[in-house]
């Protein structure tokens, strides 16, 4: 089986960018693929894909760059954890992970046994190679989302559940459940302290931190916190903000346009 290229830089110290996919379409996604990033997330959660999405996107994803394509499934539903794996995405991104228990539901949908119970059947993933299945608990990152106070309170519990790659924070989710407004860039001292305390007790566990953030300012200073992946808002936001540039760059600079005389 081929290596996870993510898993490896993050290991060699690479802080890593990552792309997020909520355009389900395959060549729009080929496209975004293809400019840089270390990962690019398929987001089934808060974006418009579904399974049938999934394996063209995966497929445009890997054919136009080296980025490692993860997916951010829907919840801790192991239906969908072991569709999106045997379709070929090398990482689970799974939200709301509150409690060992769930961190533990995880691993057993992501692995397979002895580790976990993920049925045999990597329809699209035996494509890395024949020792797939040999090798697939070690190379597939599984990513816990820390979005809750009840996530931070148990996290300790959350990352010695073995099999758990790391963590994936939401900061919008976080800070609603603290009970502040939701946002990729929080200010709030409480919310900043868990974020904090997330980082740095994944970190001590030798595990995997990443976050999403609201762009590349932020995600500078969440590098200089200790996380090791930080995801660049997403394709639409990206686009919309592209568009928004041009356009008023242009609105109001050029000559005044003349009336038509009749």
């Amino acid at each position: 089986m081929k290596a996870n290229a993510l898993k490896q830089k993050i290991a060699d110290g690479v802080n890593c960018v990552g792309g997020w996919v909520a355009i389900p379409n395959p060549f729009a996604a080929e496209i975004y693929a293809a400019q840089g990033w270390d990962s690019v997330t398929i987001d089934m959660q808060h974006g418009s894909s579904d399974i049938n999405d999934v394996v063209p996107v995966l497929q445009a994803i890997q054919s136009s760059s080296q980025a490692t394509p993860l997916v951010r499934v829907p919840w801790n539903d192991p239906g969908h954890i072991m569709r999106v794996l045997d379709a070929g995405a090398m990482g689970i991104i799974c939200p709301m992970i509150n409690t060992k228990a769930e961190a533990e539901a995880l691993v057993r949908a992501g692995r397979y046994p002895p580790m976990g119970e993920r049925s045999f059947g990597p329809f699209r993933a035996s494509q890395y190679g024949a020792d797939y299945w040999q090798k697939a608990n070690e190379e597939v990152l599984l990513l816990a989302m820390i979005e809750t106070r009840a996530g931070v309170n148990n996290l300790d519990e959350i990352l010695a559940v073995k099999g758990i790659s790391g963590v994936y924070v939401g900061p919008s989710d976080l800070s609603l459940s603290l009970g502040k407004p939701p946002t990729l860039d929080p200010t709030d001292k409480e919310v900043l302290a868990a974020i904090d305390t997330i980082v740095k007790t994944t970190r001590k566990h030798g595990l995997i931190a990443g976050v999403h953030t609201d762009g590349p300012v932020t995600a500078l200073r969440r590098y200089e916190a200790g996380f090791q992946l930080c995801v660049l808002l997403n394709d639409v936001r990206l686009l919309a903000v592209a568009a928004q540039q041009v356009v008023n760059e242009v609105r109001g600079k050029g000559p005044a346009a003349k009336a038509k005389t009749y």
